[in-house]
């Protein structure tokens, strides 16, 4: 029963992590389609965005490199990227677009990063670490290659989004929930916070003023 159990929830982790492979690498795609990149450019944004933060994860972790040892990743990435291209003259609104395949892109990377960190026997606090940093690492690469300020330095609830789906997918494991569904509520909970900070124009201010609602500059 345990082996069956395993496999299991390696397959909810390879799922959630192919799925966010794809949704990232479109928003990277995207992004890239802002700055006019020819295909080579989308391509290369879209793959970084979509195997950055795992890869990083992976390498302060001490483990291999899961996308040099299966290139079936690199593969989604590049296919992704590459639909991306032959069909964004059909995204009326790239901005709202890219904003909301990052948002699926940082769910499903929290729960695959703190799942596989938890999973190498990580203390609990580096696990919810690694959620963090597989959801943002790929958007921070991204936006810099673009041009782009990073969103967590702009006051954007986007590391808060993904430290609070860390922090409930470990937790609930921690309290003895089966892994998958600790995954599906953490994948929930980061994308509903996101979600709102998106639809409601939620943004984390300087000391003094914590929260501001409609902040953003049009």
């Amino acid at each position: 029963m345990s082996v069956v159990n395993g496999e299991m929830i390696q397959s909810v982790i390879h799922g959630f992590m192919y799925f966010g492979d794809v949704v990232f690498s479109v928003s990277g795609a995207l992004a890239a389609g802002k700055r006019k990149m020819d295909i080579v450019g989308y391509v290369l944004v879209g793959v970084v965005t979509g195997l950055g933060g795992g890869t990083l994860r992976d390498l302060l972790l001490g483990r291999p490199v899961w996308w040099t040892r299966d290139s079936l990743e690199l593969l989604l990435c590049i296919t992704a990227a590459l639909c991306t291209y032959f069909w964004v003259f059909r995204i009326s609104n790239r901005y709202n677009a890219t904003t909301w395949f990052d948002a699926l892109g940082l769910s499903a990377f929290t729960v695959t990063g703190s799942s596989v960190a938890m999973q190498w026997g990580v203390p609990w606090e580096v696990a919810v670490f690694m959620g963090v940093m597989t959801a943002t690492g790929g958007g921070v690469i991204r936006d810099v290659l673009t041009d782009t300020r990073p969103m967590i330095l702009c006051g954007e609830l986007y590391a808060v989004a993904a430290l609070a789906g860390a922090f409930i997918n470990v937790g609930l494991v921690k309290l003895s929930v089966l892994p998958e569904i600790a995954m599906a509520v953490g994948f929930l909970g980061t994308l509903l916070i996101r979600g709102a900070a998106i639809i409601y124009d939620i943004q984390l201010g300087p000391p003094g003023e914590l929260v501001k609602v409609g902040g953003r500059k049009k």
